[in-house]
């Protein structure tokens, strides 16, 4: 199809060029320059060729006269981007002396002003500088008003005013203005400053913006929602909350965890327990598992008894032994309290483990033993080794082997393990 093209468009020119030249040979004009004395006579044709040439000399002319100013201009950019990525790349590697130098150099040229100004603050603020990283703030809020005053929240918020930080973001945050970048700042220095209505604001644009990711949207929203909850003054209010939210934040693991810690604590435990136990029976967690055991409460036996019933569907679940383990112990059931914990520490060690079985040797009363465990706890968070227990403290070996556990599908056949 292009080559057709070409042959169709080659014959449409020559064609106008002979209509064109017939068309000029039959009269091809008269014309007639008279200055001082001197008489130019000659054709159109002659002319319009004449002019078209000189307009081609001066132009040729005008770019030699240029070409010295415009080799310097031409030296000036490439420095100036040569500047910037050394600057760049020596904040990657914390050289922020050289850094900021290299920056601010290279926002003398007008087209890379805003983003070397907005790196040198980043330099200086990384410094511990933190006047300069707002003097060239302001410098770079001529050229990139929105990425400068994001910046200066930030800055502001890792200084510790918070409030300052939510002040300067608040009016574009009231219009829906804010970058993404403006929201998730907003939202960690409402956090910092107590505001937690205005750090929920923020959830929804960065959700629908996608910049955090799932990750960093879903740790973000974990952070913003157990605070609203823990900030609930009384249980009417945290009720209030906590219908408000939507479903999908409602089901989150931290969430829940958080209304149940808060619930328990304004004196809501059947609430709290409730909505533990509609979590795990939609969807398994070892961290509400944990939760569900340490809340308080007189029921302690009844809790017992429902969460040895997860067993037979979670039987190597180490949370859940350790669980099982700790509410024996509060209990004083010594004895099945060893065995829960022993095997949870066989299946995955843990702290809150041995923690748990240096209580149940307090509660016996062997202080030493007791004291082994609290070290092995400190231990296994500090990475050091851990100290084993003597076989003769060990009523027998501990089953270490996982338990096989039968899956049926929606018709009740079993299905096949691979």
């Amino acid at each position: 199809m292009k080559l057709w093209r070409w042959i169709l468009g080659l014959v449409l020119i020559a064609a106008l060029a002979a209509f064109g030249w017939h068309w000029v040979a039959v009269d091809p004009g008269y014309v007639l320059l008279r200055m001082r004395g001197i008489q130019v006579e000659t054709t159109v044709l002659v002319a319009v060729i004449l002019l078209l040439l000189l307009w081609g000399g001066l132009t040729v002319l005008w770019r030699l006269l240029r070409w010295p100013f415009g080799a310097l201009s031409r030296r000036h950019r490439r420095i100036s981007r040569q500047r910037l990525g050394d600057g760049l790349l020596a904040l990657a590697e914390g050289r922020h002396g050289e850094a900021e130098r290299d920056l601010n150099r290279a926002s003398r040229l007008d087209a890379l002003r805003g983003p070397a100004l907005l790196a040198a603050a980043e330099a200086a603020w990384r410094r511990g500088e933190s006047a300069r990283a707002l003097e060239s703030l302001d410098q770079a809020s001529q050229v990139a008003p929105q990425a400068a005053r994001v910046l200066r929240a930030r800055v502001l918020r890792r200084d510790g005013k918070p409030a300052e930080a939510l002040a300067l973001l608040a009016p574009e945050a009231d219009t829906g203005s804010l970058t993404p970048a403006g929201w998730r700042q907003l939202a960690l220095a409402a956090l910092a400053a107590g505001d937690t209505r205005r750090a929920r604001d923020a959830l929804e644009p960065l959700q629908k913006s996608g910049a955090l990711g799932t990750r960093g949207y879903t740790a973000l929203e974990a952070r913003v929602i157990g605070a609203s909850l823990n900030a609930a003054p009384d249980a009417a209010a945290l009720n209030a909350l906590w219908s408000q939210l939507p479903k999908t934040q409602r089901r989150s693991t931290a969430a829940v965890e958080a209304y149940a810690r808060r619930a328990v604590a304004l004196g809501m435990l059947l609430p709290a327990l409730d909505e533990l136990e509609s979590a795990l029976r939609r969807d398994w967690s070892p961290a509400l598992v944990e939760v569900y055991g340490a809340l308080g409460g007189n029921d302690l036996e009844v809790r017992l008894r429902r969460a040895e019933g997860w067993l037979d569907a979670h039987p190597n679940d180490a949370a859940l032994l350790s669980t099982l383990g700790r509410m024996c112990v509060r209990l004083q059931l010594w004895g099945k309290a060893q065995q829960y914990l022993q095997r949870s520490l066989a299946l995955t060690p843990s702290a809150a483990a041995w923690e748990a079985l240096g209580d149940l040797h307090a509660g016996q009363g062997d202080a030493a033993l007791a004291q082994r465990c609290y070290r092995n706890a400190l231990a296994f968070v500090r990475g050091e080794p851990i100290e084993a227990l003597p076989q003769e403290q060990l009523p027998g070996r501990p089953d270490t082997r996982s338990m096989a556990v039968e899956e049926r599908n929606e018709h009740g056949v079993p299905r096949l393990r691979e």
